[in-house]
C-alpha cells in the first residue's frame, strides 16, 4: 500500500480550458466598469450643477437689468442687448444697469474663486479675503487714498488693489516658518485686519464729515455708481485670472494628498502653491478694486459649491454660486422694500454673519478651532 504524503503528484500543472471563464479578469472588469460608470455620473452631476448655477445667475441678471424706476420686460432687455431697444431702453440697460449688474457677477465669481482657492491651499475653512486681511488691506488703502490724498474713481480701485497685493505679501511673510500653515496663516491675518481696520477709523475720525461717508461707503462694499469705466478693469483682471485658477485646479487637487504625496506624484509643491496664492490674492484685489471689500462672499461661496459636489475642488462651482450671491444681495440692496438703497456690503454682512459665527461653534466644538 502506497502512504499519501499530501503533495501534488509530479507532472504538467492543469491548464484552464480554452474559452473557460476567468473568474479574476471577470472581477477586474466589473470594477473597471463601475469606476468608469462613477466617473460618468460624478461628470454629468457636476455639469447639471454648473448648468443650473448658471441658468440662476442669467436669470438674476436678466432680473436686474428689468426692474428699477424704469420698469423693463425681458424682451425690452434683449431687444437694449441687441441694439433694437424703444424709448430710451438702451440708455437704461446699457449705460446705467448692466455695468452694475455685470460688476455684480463678476467680482462675485472673482470671490468665491479666491476663497475656494485659500480654504483648499491653507485648508482651513476660515482662509477667505475678508478673515485674512486682504479686503482689511485693500479697504485702508481706500481710506487713505480717498481722505489722505483726494484721490477719486480709478485711483482709488488702483490704491484698493495694491493694499490687497501688500497685506497678502506681509501676511504671507509673517505665517510661513518653512511650511506653509493654514492656522497660523489666518491667525497672522486676522491680526492683520484688526490692524488695518484700526488704521482707518483712525483717518475715517480725523476727517471731515463728508469725505468719510464717502469713504464708509466704500468700504462697507457698494455699487452704486459703477460705470463701465469701473467695470473694464474688472473684466480684464477676471478674464486673466479666472482661467488660470480653472487650470491650476489640477494642482490644488494634488496638494490636497499632503506636500509629500503630491512631490511624490511630480508636482512641484512651492511652484504650485505660489501661483495659487498669486492667484487667490490677485482675483480679491481685482474684485475689491470694483466693488469694495465686500464681505463674507468668498467665505460662504465654496463651502456652498462643496456641498453642493462633495469630493471636488469645485472651483467653476464656488465662481458661479459667489456670482448668484453678489447679484443676489445687490439686487436686495437696490430695491428691498420699506428701506432705502443699501451698500451691498450690507446685505452680505447680514447673510454671512451668523455663518462665520457658526463655523466658530463648531470648529471649537471638534476641536479644530486651533
Amino acid at each position: 500500500m502506497t502512504a499519501t504524503t499530501g503533495r501534488r503528484p509530479a507532472g504538467p500543472l492543469p491548464h484552464r480550458e480554452l474559452g473557460a471563464p476567468d473568474p479574476a479578469a471577470d472581477r477586474v472588469g466589473a470594477a473597471r466598469e463601475a469606476v468608469r460608470r462613477s466617473r460618468r455620473e460624478a461628470r454629468r452631476r457636476s455639469a447639471g450643477v454648473r448648468g443650473v448655477l448658471a441658468a440662476l445667475v442669467l436669470g438674476l441678471l436678466l432680473v436686474a437689468l428689468s426692474v428699477g424706476d424704469f420698469p423693463l420686460s425681458p424682451v425690452e432687455v434683449l431687444g437694449a442687448l441687441v441694439g433694437r431697444g424703444e424709448g430710451g431702453a438702451e440708455l437704461v440697460v446699457l449705460q446705467l444697469r448692466l455695468p452694475r449688474a455685470l460688476a455684480a457677477v463678476v467680482a462675485g465669481a472673482c470671490f468665491g474663486v479666491s476663497g475656494a482657492v485659500l480654504q483648499a491651499l491653507l485648508r482651513n475653512p476660515l482662509a477667505s479675503p475678508d478673515i485674512i486681511g486682504i479686503s482689511a488691506g485693500a479697504g485702508a488703502a481706500a481710506v487713505v487714498a480717498i481722505l489722505g490724498l483726494g484721490l477719486s474713481g480709478l485711483a482709488v480701485s488702483a490704491a484698493a488693489a495694491l493694499g490687497a497685493l501688500a497685506t497678502a505679501l506681509a501676511v504671507a511673510a509673517l505665517a510661513t516658518r518653512g511650511s506653509l500653515s493654514g492656522y497660523r496663516f489666518v491667525l497672522v491675518g486676522i491680526g492683520a485686519a484688526a490692524l488695518l481696520n484700526a488704521v482707518t477709523s483712525f483717518a475715517l475720525t480725523r476727517a471731515q464729515a463728508t469725505d468719510a461717508a464717502q469713504a464708509l461707503v466704500w468700504i462697507t462694499g457698494s455699487l452704486n455708481g459703477t460705470d463701465w469705466d469701473a467695470v473694464g478693469p474688472l473684466l480684464l483682471g477676471a478674464g486673466v485670472l479666472l482661467p488660470v485658477s480653472l487650470v491650476a485646479s489640477r494642482a490644488l487637487s494634488g496638494l490636497g494628498v499632503g506636500d509629500d504625496a503630491a512631490a511624490g506624484l511630480g508636482l512641484r509643491v512651492g511652484r504650485a502653491r505660489l501661483l495659487l496664492v498669486v492667484v487667490a490674492v490677485g482675483l480679491a484685489a481685482v474684485a475689491t478694486a470694483a466693488a469694495g471689500p465686500v464681505a463674507f462672499v468668498a467665505l460662504v461661496a465654496a463651502p456652498i459649491a462643496r456641498r453642493l459636489l462633495p469630493g471636488r475642488s469645485a472651483l467653476g462651482a464656488s465662481a458661479l454660486v459667489g456670482a448668484l450671491v453678489l447679484s443676489a444681495s445687490d439686487l436686495v440692496a437696490q430695491h428691498a422694500p420699506l428701506l432705502p438703497q443699501l451698500p451691498v456690503g450690507v446685505v452680505t454682512g447680514v447673510v454671512g454673519a451668523p455663518y462665520l459665527l457658526w463655523l466658530l461653534v463648531r470648529a471649537g466644538r471638534d476641536g479644530t478651532a486651533g
